[in-house]
């Protein structure tokens, strides 16, 4: 038998090494260099202070800190309660298995839908659920005819009926005109189906189009927003609904092994973010919009607009890869992060950031014309203006 004083060395651990500090400064400047999402956007030095000083209960039983969260955000949605998870997909997937009750049945969403696309078919292994993955007939957004066309009413036993229809908003940065949610929930709702949001990125429609969360939530049955994307937390989720669906959500919580303890200092995170950073969301849709303006003065062709927070480009219009940019993107002093088609603007983005990836841009385009590039006429059926956004990174190889 070893004694206790060999089993205790062996044991501890120190994470902190001795240049953390310094470490954490470069991080935080490659973040503000990085334009791959808004999921890299770190707790500041005052959100830190402010965590700290949050309730320490036990949220299986009862955590102060955490409730005041959870009322604050049923309050805001205009749901009758809130449940705090960990994450989008874990909000998303007991929202889905809280609602659903025995198969068959079938999850309706739109074909880019980050349920269908980036949960791991967590619908079929969670719920027993098949998705009808709908491609919108706009090139945009789902409408109620997209909806009345691939919703499942039949009792034909071939088929699995449509229980829940999933919208999300915004869905690559570009909202859902609300009068078009409306018209879906509507219809949904008069035939006794449930409606679920994915909000994730919910308080950037709020901010961009001056209209309130719950007047945003209202024609939903469930609503998941998220903490950790573009308004800074470092971790979380809240599932808002019926008193009877959260009670039921939390349940599932627990059985998808969800069940947290002492989240007081997360939850103070997340209200930190809601009072402090949701006002820097409009300075961040204004610098996504003067990307664009940059790129177009260019001649890049841009596939999906900044409504909010994300910008789809195509630089082959200017004779340009995006394995050219990612090369020179990573040359320079500061480099930057750059992950394909997609841009992404978040509340911790430098101005100089922008302006460093419009001078590599346009650096390139003006060589690529004094070598004799051409810009080609435009397809007359054009381009898909919703590319993959997961384009594989390109990263410089090491020399």
């Amino acid at each position: 038998m070893a004694p206790f004083t060999t089993i205790a060395e062996q044991i501890k651990l120190d994470i902190l090494s001795k240049t953390h500090v310094d470490d954490n400064a470069a991080k935080r400047k490659e973040i503000s260099r990085t334009f791959i999402s808004d999921t890299i956007t770190v707790p500041t030095k005052e959100m830190y202070e402010y965590a700290t000083l949050s309730t320490i209960g036990d949220d299986v039983y009862f955590e102060p800190s955490t409730n005041a969260l959870e009322t604050h955000m049923a309050q805001i949605t205009g749901k009758e309660a809130a449940l705090f998870v960990p994450s989008g997909t874990a909000s998303n997937q007991i929202a889905l298995r809280s609602h659903l009750l025995q198969p068959p049945y079938t999850v309706m969403c739109d074909h880019r839908a980050h349920i269908h696309k980036y949960e791991a078919g967590g619908a079929a292994f969670h719920s027993g659920a098949a998705v009808t993955p709908v491609i919108p007939s706009n090139g945009h957004h789902l409408t109620l005819n997209d909806v009345r066309q691939n919703m499942i009413l039949s009792t034909d036993v071939h088929f699995a009926p449509t229980e829940v229809v999933a919208l999300e908003n915004t869905l690559n940065g570009t909202i859902i005109p609300q009068e078009e949610i409306i018209a879906i929930s509507e219809f949904v709702h008069s035939h006794g189906k449930k409606m679920h949001l994915d909000g994730a990125r919910l308080w950037h429609v709020a901010a961009e189009t001056e209209t309130s969360i719950k007047e945003l939530c209202g024609p939903f049955d469930s609503v998941s927003l998220c903490f950790s994307k573009g308004l800074g937390a470092p971790i979380g989720s809240c599932l808002v609904g019926s008193s009877t669906f959260i009670a039921k959500a939390r349940w599932i919580r627990k059985l998808f092994g969800g069940g947290m303890r002492q989240t007081g200092i997360l939850a103070a995170s997340a209200a930190y973010a809601l009072t402090y950073n949701f006002p820097l969301l409009p300075g961040v849709h204004s610098l996504a919009r003067k990307l664009e303006a940059g790129l177009e003065e260019i001649g890049v062709e841009i596939t999906s607009k900044a409504e909010t927070c994300m910008i789809f480009y195509d630089p082959s219009t200017v004779g340009v890869s995006y394995g050219e940019i990612a090369d020179r993107a990573s040359d320079l002093p500061e480099p930057l992060v750059l992950g394909g088609s997609r841009l992404v603007i978040h509340i911790q983005t430098s101005e100089s950031a922008v302006e460093d990836f419009l001078s590599i841009v346009r650096k390139l385009a003006e060589e690529k014309k004094a070598a004799g590039f051409v810009k080609p006429e435009a397809s007359a059926n054009g381009n898909s203006p919703y590319k993959d956004i997961y384009v594989r990174r390109q990263v410089k190889k090491a020399a």
